[in-house]
């Protein structure tokens, strides 16, 4: 008996140690009004290098195909 309550001891341990990040994230959410971790930049809105580039990549590929 001693060694299944050790063992639900290490596992509920074990559970508590994976699920930490998850429970950080919720607090931070909720602390900060519906901000996860502050003021963050909005994605979409700005320019990249690599999204442009992206995105001439796949109007050439639709432009093949169309053809």
């Amino acid at each position: 008996m001693g060694g299944v309550i050790e063992l639900l001891f290490f596992m509920l341990v074990i559970a508590c140690v994976a699920f930490a990040p998850l429970g950080y994230f919720i607090y931070m959410y909720t602390m900060k009004s519906g901000e996860p971790f502050g003021d963050i930049e909005p994605h979409g809105d700005s320019e990249s290098a690599v999204l442009n580039m992206a995105e001439k990549v796949v109007t050439m590929i639709k432009g093949k195909l169309a053809k």
